[in-house]
């Protein structure tokens, strides 16, 4: 008998879900985990890491994170406007630094505003100490790609709609700021908060300063935790702590998708 379209597409779907769960249940089954239990999840060392892990190391990261995605959402936005002026000087500033810090690791950048700042202005010292400095340093990597990001965003509306508030008298300034921009900014919401996602996890990177005990963030504390006990347990508990703050946002980004996608 020969099978419709339909049903040998249920029966292959069928197969492959079978498949795949023979697969994870031989996975599961051939572990040892007894020994990964002991190596990884060991509750009395994730014990000993709080409430610090909570009120220093997680708080440190999300204060890291906001500050720099603020510092690189402002410089971002301005780079994006200079990269669609009409003044070549403003584009060619621009397009260098996009490129150029597209280009460089975050890590390096971190260490240069740390260290290669104070020493070319030994009289002046980034406001903020290691606040400052992870702002700045992370959030001129960030503004390199937010800066795309946004003009993106920008070109992505209708002509038409300056033209429109032109000719309704406004300025080509404010034309921007009321009509241009909010809809730049509603196109651009899901991948800058993919941004906010690998700033977090950029925070991983502040260790290059030299933080203290005050101004620790979860890779630096497991770190410690992890030379003290001699037990990775303190790494999968960073893990964990980690995608309590991006697991969030990426829901955050999959709603705002489907929600654009529904006003399309």
């Amino acid at each position: 008998m020969k099978l419709s379209r339909r049903r040998r597409q249920r029966i292959v779907r069928v197969a492959g879900y079978i498949v795949f769960a023979l697969v994870i249940a031989g996975a599961l089954g051939a572990a040892d985990w007894g020994r990964l239990s002991e190596a990884f999840f060991r509750l009395d060392v994730a014990r000993s890491m709080f409430p610090e892990a909570i009120t220093v190391a997680l708080r440190n990261t999300i204060v890291y994170t906001l500050l720099a995605f603020v510092f690189g959402l402002t410089l971002g936005l301005i780079l994006a406007l200079m990269r669609l002026s009409s003044i070549l000087p403003y584009r060619w500033v621009a397009t260098a630094y996009i490129e150029l810090f597209r280009g460089l690791p975050a890590l390096l950048v971190l260490f240069m505003v740390g260290y290669g700042v104070p020493l070319a202005f030994p009289d002046r010292e980034i406001p903020g100490g290691v606040y400052g400095s992870v702002t700045v340093g992370l959030g001129l990597t960030a503004a390199a790609y937010m800066a795309e990001t946004i003009r993106a965003g920008i070109q992505a509306v209708p002509k038409g709609q300056l033209e429109a508030a032109r000719t309704l008298g406004m300025s080509h300034v404010r034309a921007m700021i009321s009509i241009v921009l909010p809809q730049a900014f509603r196109i651009v919401i899901p991948p800058l908060t993919n941004e906010i996602i690998l700033l977090t996890k950029d925070t991983s990177l502040v260790y290059v300063l030299g933080v203290t005990p005050a101004t620790i963030e979860l890779t630096k504390f497991a770190g410690d935790a992890l030379n003290t006990r001699v037990n990775p347990t303190p790494l999968v508990v960073a893990g964990l702590l980690y995608l309590v703050i991006t697991l969030p946002l990426s829901q955050v980004v999959r709603a705002l998708e489907r929600r654009a996608s529904r006003e399309r």
